[in-house]
């Protein structure tokens, strides 16, 4: 952040016509890790890291696969990691300028510091020069690639914005309705724990997990421009009334055993989360639409057979929040290092021409419950067995007043990680709503 700040309308994604997303991340260059199997051949060689967990790790490989049959004299090896060791990953390679050549990520903060420090390059012209690879992504997708009005990253995958999700047979069993409002949501916290349900799953050891509950608080509470003076880096921004409020209200949830016991020794990555869901060990799940694909994968008929059910964040009584207002992920980005080689460079750019958004790509993110990043992908979405998700995915993102982007991708990679560690803290009780507001106003602008 500091004095360069990105205007609303690009900090936001703001109402996004259309949601955002299909294709696939990418890559790496010479002093990366040694691919896991699909690279080979001869000529140049680029890697690419990406996020494992299926049904997505899948799509990703396959890309690869795709592209490096097609390309034999310009090769990508790829490598998997975790959500959270791929953060760390990423961040300590670049550090040590030995990025990948096709750098993954989520835009934002992540991205201006990536520019600020020189280490990606400025696509603005490829673009320009490529105009039918650029017309075909949704024009709203690049507010998160764009830095000072200059692109520096392409939007691939999905557009994902945090749902709240709901087993419909534990509903049943006790004869509740789906929360419409923040009072509504208490009072089911003590319907289930009264019949020995857990209210809400939460893998809360991956501390972003629990950032959703507050993004929406401070949206419904004070509305985006609560968060958006934060990013803006306005002085004691975290302490405003409504962001005090948000905060008490969470721990309130936690106070009242809203969520599993034990939620903080749960990991994401795990998926242990999802279990607990389509299980029937918990109600709920506040978590992203990829959540959707992780389910039908691994929760045998749950999905199926019309078990999930999901809404968008209810509205708090008396909250300045629109109701339509979502956050989440607009889509997700690609950029190419600064420090590649000219060949690692033409093979990400031939990557982003023939090997991103290819029509079997897109395919395989529809089929499990993405929604693409391309325009007028909505005519793809009615043929899906998924048709009903797809289309309250799109209607989400697409009637949105406001999309806002995940809080830590929207930060700085310095004041996230202060940001995530304090989250964690107050989820724990182990500080009050007012020590986190002085903690994170000790690092606006960093």
């Amino acid at each position: 952040m500091g004095s360069t700040t990105t205007s609303r309308r690009a900090f936001l994604g703001l109402a996004m016509g259309l949601p955002a997303g299909a294709a696939l991340a990418a890559a790496c260059g010479t002093a990366g890790p040694s691919g896991s199997g699909t690279g080979g051949g001869a000529g140049a060689k680029a890697s690419y890291w990406y996020l494992t967990g299926q049904p997505q790790e899948g799509i990703r490989v396959d890309a690869v696969k795709r592209f490096n049959t097609a390309n034999p004299n310009g090769q990508i090896t790829a490598t998997g990691f975790q959500n959270d060791a791929f953060k760390t990953k990423i961040k300590t390679a670049i550090g040590a300028g030995q990025a990948p050549t096709l750098i993954w990520g989520w835009g934002g903060g992540t991205l201006r510091s990536y520019v600020q420090a020189g280490q990606v390059d400025d696509l603005t012209s490829w673009f320009s020069e490529n105009p039918a690879v650029k017309s075909r992504l949704l024009a709203t997708s690049f507010a998160a690639a764009t830095v000072d009005g200059k692109i520096y990253a392409m939007p691939c995958e999905t557009v994902q914005p945090i749902v709240l999700f709901y087993n419909k047979k534990v509903f049943d069993s006790v004869g509740a309705k789906p929360p419409q409002s923040w009072g509504d949501l208490m009072a089911l916290v003590s319907t289930f724990n009264a019949k020995g349900i857990a209210p809400f799953s939460l893998g809360g050891q991956s501390r972003w997990t629990n950032m959703m509950w507050l993004e929406f608080l401070f949206d419904r509470i004070g509305g985006p421009e609560v968060f958006q003076a934060v990013f803006e880096g306005e002085k004691n921004a975290w302490s405003n009334p409504a962001a005090i409020t948000a905060l008490t209200r969470a721990q309130d949830l936690v106070k009242a055993n809203g969520f599993i016991k034990g939620f903080s020794s749960i990991t994401a990555d795990s998926n242990a989360d999802q279990a607990l869901l389509y299980t029937s060990k918990a109600a709920m799940m506040l978590h992203g639409t990829w959540s959707y694909g992780i389910q039908q994968n691994d929760g045998g008929d749950f999905v199926s057979s019309g078990s999930l059910g999901y809404l968008n964040f209810p509205p708090v009584e008396g909250g300045k929040g629109d109701p339509s207002n979502t956050v989440g992920n607009p889509a997700q980005y690609m950029s190419i290092s600064s420090k590649a080689s000219a060949d690692e460079k033409k093979i990400a750019k031939q990557f982003f021409t023939a090997g991103v958004l290819t029509d079997e790509e897109v395919k395989q993110w529809i089929g499990t419950g993405g929604v693409p990043a391309l325009q007028g992908a909505d005519s793809q979405l009615a043929s899906s067995k998924d048709a009903d998700f797809l289309k309250f995915v799109y209607n989400t993102a697409g009637k949105a007043k406001t999309f806002a982007q995940s809080w830590d991708q929207a930060l700085s990679p310095t004041a996230a990680e202060a940001l995530l560690d304090n989250i964690s803290k107050l989820f724990q009780l182990s500080i009050s709503p007012q020590q986190f507001a002085d903690a994170m106003n000790a690092v606006i602008g960093q």
